[in-house]
């Protein structure tokens, strides 16, 4: 396993004005969850995480949180359980971390990966569909996978890759459904084009047919008001 660690601070500050002074100051705020055990409160350099996540794939890996003055002995083992972020440029605001234990199996999403080009899409001109992205696991935080690598390059038109086909490393336990689809390569989607039938006229929208026929009745009525009109100053 990848030692990935990180150094934190204990945190004292609370509130809104506090925490938006101590983002100021370049650090981000922060919790460790520890099961059962009363959550704590942390700030990390706001540089120093920037640079781990530029330099490593930090979902499902294990983080060795080394704690200032911390009254535990020795590194926390961490994983990160959220980040939250500002909407408006992206900035990390908070981060929760997940104290976990090394010598016990916990379920994670393992992302998949493609490698290749698939022959169907190549030669047939078809198309390939990433349907689960994630599979679902269980293993030591040590033996976690870094993702799922599957290898498209002989699909044909029609193939399918499903959770079973995909071999995982001795120490992990597949726990997604085997007969769900992971990837497949579809045939091109055809556009339909409706044909006119010959000697039929195209049928008008019933309310615009409604909107004619009344246009029509008004009009009969007046020309027939207009009649009566004419006959009357005629007989004068």
């Amino acid at each position: 396993m990848e030692e990935i660690s990180l150094e934190a601070e204990a945190r004292i500050e609370v509130g809104r004005s506090k925490v938006k002074e101590l983002r100021r100051k370049g650090f981000i705020p922060g919790v460790i969850y520890s099961g059962g055990k009363d959550a704590l409160s942390v700030k990390v350099s706001r540089h120093a995480l920037l640079q781990l996540i530029h330099q490593h794939r930090i979902e499902n890996v294990v983080i060795n949180l080394k704690i200032k003055d911390d009254k535990k002995k020795g590194a926390r083992a961490c994983m990160i359980k959220e980040m939250q972020h500002e909407p408006v440029r992206g900035d990390i605001t908070h981060i929760d971390f997940n104290e976990i234990s090394l010598t016990k199996v916990i379920k994670v999403n393992v992302p998949v990966v493609t490698k290749g080009e698939p022959v169907g899409v190549k030669q047939e001109g078809g198309s390939l569909e990433h349907i689960l992205w994630e599979i679902e696991v269980e293993c030591l935080p040590t033996d976690i996978p870094k993702n799922f690598e599957v290898d498209v390059s002989a699909l044909k038109m029609g193939n399918s890759v499903h959770v079973k086909d995909i071999i995982p490393p001795p120490k992990v336990k597949v726990l997604a459904d085997p007969e769900a689809v992971v990837l497949s390569v579809a045939a091109p989607m055809k556009e339909e084009v409706a044909e006119a039938v010959e000697g039929l006229e195209p049928t008008e929208p019933e309310v615009i047919k409604e909107k004619k026929e009344e246009a029509v009745e008004g009009q009969e009525a007046e020309d027939k008001d207009k009649e009566k009109d004419k006959d009357k100053k005629e007989k004068k």
